[in-house]
């Protein structure tokens, strides 16, 4: 694969990058099988992996760990925190004080002195960015972390980092991660715009829209598999928005079919195709999803296939919002905070 520089780190990076939500107990709990994968992934040329605290409660993170060991250099390694891993007091967010345990538990899960990314996996609106870009900082001036970003942030939020980054003299976040996929195309108006303005990487999560663009949502066919780690009702085929989105994917599927390529590779070579965006994550529980995605950055879309993807899903059009995933202001769970 080409490699890609990610935003301004100077970091080469895959343009497809090996997402890791799927090793451990939420896809895949053989150890064997997803090390395999790993292993697979890296001889195919793809360099980035990218994990989370989170993901199986650390299980993904020890995986990784044990499946790099003696090739470390060889792979950049991202990971994320904020969510909590239990419930309690401060095991959580953004605050300096969660940073310091979170960095500590990944690096020892990881096995690793260093990690090349770390990331903020959701917004916490709790606790000021001056605060969270300060801790963050010490990490990269300690030599634990190499570079910092932002996971699912609004272009707002955005925008107001780099800000805050500036005029405190903070190390700013070098990247943003978001869902982006061809039923997803909400991050083309605001987003996309905004990390290109301030020289952002962006990693893209989801191509796939959740296995609807895995080529088995057809009109006709019966219902596959769903994603066990998600909510059941993003697969409702009873709900007039998946029919719609029912509706999409078959059209992109006889798309697909009518170029000559898998729905598959269409959908990630869509996404990476945009000058903003740098890699996109593949999710893969087993070795054949891997083997499915590979070979996708060799596609060239023509640009007549980009305007007949258009006249299916428009540009800046995500066809059930609530798959942007944008965490809310908790002002917007209060009623009367809504009002003032």
């Amino acid at each position: 694969m080409q490699l890609r520089t990610l935003g301004t780190t100077g970091i080469k990076v895959s343009p497809l990058a090996l997402g890791a939500m799927n090793f451990g107990a939420w896809g895949n709990p053989d150890h064997e099988d997803s090390t395999r994968i790993i292993h697979r992934a890296l001889e195919a040329g793809i360099n980035l992996i990218d994990t989370a605290d989170i993901y199986s409660f650390g299980e993904s993170e020890e995986i990784i760990g044990k499946a790099i060991a003696g090739r470390r250099d060889d792979v950049v390694l991202a990971t994320k925190f904020a969510n909590p891993l239990r419930q309690a007091p401060n095991q959580g967010g953004t605050s300096r004080r969660y940073i310091k345990q979170a960095v500590e538990d990944s690096l020892r899960r990881l096995g690793t002195d260093r990690i090349d990314l770390y990331q903020v996996h959701r917004p916490d609106y709790s606790t000021g960015l001056d605060d969270t870009l300060s801790a963050l900082s010490d990490l990269v001036r300690d030599g634990k972390v190499l570079a910092v970003g932002s996971s699912t942030f609004p272009a707002s939020l955005v925008v107001e980092a780099q800000w805050v980054a500036e005029k405190r003299g903070h190390h700013r976040f070098t990247t943003e991660q978001s869902p982006y996929s061809l039923l997803s195309r909400g991050i083309e108006t605001e987003l996309l715009p905004a990390t290109q303005q301030y020289g952002m990487g962006v990693l893209v999560w989801s191509p796939l829209a959740n296995g609807w663009l895995s080529g088995k949502y057809r009109k006709g066919v019966a219902k596959p598999e769903q994603n066990r780690a998600l909510d059941p009702s993003l697969y409702d085929l009873s709900t007039p928005i998946n029919q719609r989105k029912l509706e999409a994917a078959d059209a992109l599927g006889a798309l697909a079919d009518e170029v000559g390529v898998s729905l598959v590779h269409l959908a990630l070579a869509f996404v990476i195709r945009h000058p903003g965006v740098t890699s996109a994550l593949v999710g893969p529980r087993t070795m054949q999803h891997l083997e499915t995605q590979l070979g996708a950055a060799d596609y060239v879309i023509p640009d007549d296939v980009l305007d007949r993807i258009d006249e299916i899903v428009a540009p800046g059009t995500t066809i059930n919002t609530a798959e942007d995933y944008a965490a809310p202001h908790p002002r917007f769970a209060d009623k009367a905070q809504r009002r003032r």
